[in-house]
Order: structure tokens, then sequence, then C-alpha cells
């Protein structure tokens, strides 16, 4: 979503909603929906990328994220992050063709140092070199990760076009949902955080929980949070 007075109206779809693109494309017309991106794994990447593109274009958008490496890649050396990086920037200049910027979207893992203390992500996107490739930061999971989330915002402001808005609760609370919170009810300032991710270039504000225990109750809850932000 642009601003969260839009957040009813929009939706995030994931990799296997691009299979049937069509078909998803009527489930969300039914609902009044539109789709502001999606997620799609790596091997899609490789072995279809016509499809995946096409898929965009039938759900009406233009970007698109590779959300995390297999998890028995997560753990590499830097010589394996800079090929990934290397890789996703050629996979981008191909997307750009269609129209589609092609980005990355961290996690914490990605914050671990590789090499004279440099992070996986660090070398990830200075592989990548010039290419069009783009970043989907999860603010959330940069803060897990020990960051400092906007300096990192405004360092990778080229690459920046999207975020991701969640809550981290307080230590020992919310166990059942992964320790993660409804934005606003958790420890993060997201007024300042949601303004630092605007003015570092972020298209799309996309709301989520990981594992929401009431997922229509964080739907709720988040919205009014975030209506009064830029109200």
């Amino acid at each position: 979503m642009r601003s969260p007075m839009r957040a009813t109206g929009m939706s995030r779809p994931w990799g296997t909603h691009l299979d049937d693109a069509a078909a998803t494309r009527a489930q969300l017309d039914a609902r009044g929906l539109t789709a502001s991106s999606s997620h799609v794994g790596l091997t899609a990447l490789r072995e279809r990328p016509d499809a995946v593109a096409e898929a965009c274009r039938i759900l009406g958008f233009e970007q698109l994220f590779m959300p995390a490496v297999p998890v028995e890649q997560r753990g590499m050396d830097a010589a394996g992050w800079r090929a990934i990086g290397r890789e996703l920037g050629q996979m981008a200049e191909r997307m750009a063709r269609h129209g589609i910027r092609l980005g990355y979207h961290n996690h914490d893992w990605e914050l671990a140092p590789k090499e004279e203390g440099r992070t996986a992500l660090e070398l990830l996107f200075a592989a990548a070199g010039d290419s069009p490739l783009t970043w989907q930061a999860d603010v959330a999971w940069l803060v897990r990760g020990g960051a400092e989330p906007k300096s990192w915002l405004r360092r990778y402001r080229d690459r920046l076009v999207s975020a991701h808005v969640k809550d981290i609760a307080p230590a020992g609370q919310n166990f059942d949902e992964d320790g993660w919170a409804d934005v606003g009810s958790g420890v993060l300032d997201w007024r300042d955080l949601w303004r630092a991710c605007r003015e570092s270039g972020a298209q799309w504000m996309v709301v989520e929980h990981d594992r929401p225990a009431d997922p229509a109750r964080t739907a709720r809850q988040c919205y009014e949070f975030l209506s009064r932000i830029e109200a």
C-alpha cells in the first residue's frame, strides 16, 4: 500500500499465487483488491522467468522480490553471497526488460558478518553492482539482526523501493506469535520509522505480521494505528 489509508484495498501475493495468475487476479477482483507486489522463489526465477514476468503483468504490479535463499544456503560464506548477488543482478536486468523491478527482501541472517566485518547483505548488494536490483527492507528483521535500521535505509536508498511494516513484541511476550506484535503495540517507533522509510524512497509500505494469533484483529489494529500516521 502507498499509504495506510489504502491498506484495506491492497494485497501481497506469494510465489504460488503466480502459478495461475488469472485465477489469482479473479479472486482479487471479486474482493475489490489490487496487488502491490509479490514474493517469488529463486527456483522460479531461474527456471521460468518469462512466465513469472507474465504473471506480474496479469496481476498488474511492477515490483517483485526474492525473499530468501534456501535454508541450507543461509550460512554460506562470502563467496556464496557474492554469487547470489551477481545472479540476482542479472535476473533484475532481465526482469527490467519486462518492466518489472526485481529486488531482494531481507531477514536477519543476512546481517551476519562474512568477510572483514562485511555482512552477507552488504556483499550481495555490492556484487549486484550497477544492476537495477532493488530492495524491500524488512525493518523489524533488520532490528532483530542487530542493525540500526535508519542507517541502512539511508545507505541503500538508491535500491530501496518498498518496506515491510511489522512490530516486535516486548521481551517475554507473544511467544505464540514468534515474538511479533501488531504494528504500534510493540517496541519499534513506527511513527519515526515510517517517515524514515518514505524519505529514503520506499514507494510501498507493506504491513504484515508473520504469525498473527488473530489475523482480523491484527489487520484492524494495524490499520487504525497507521491511519493516524499520515492522516
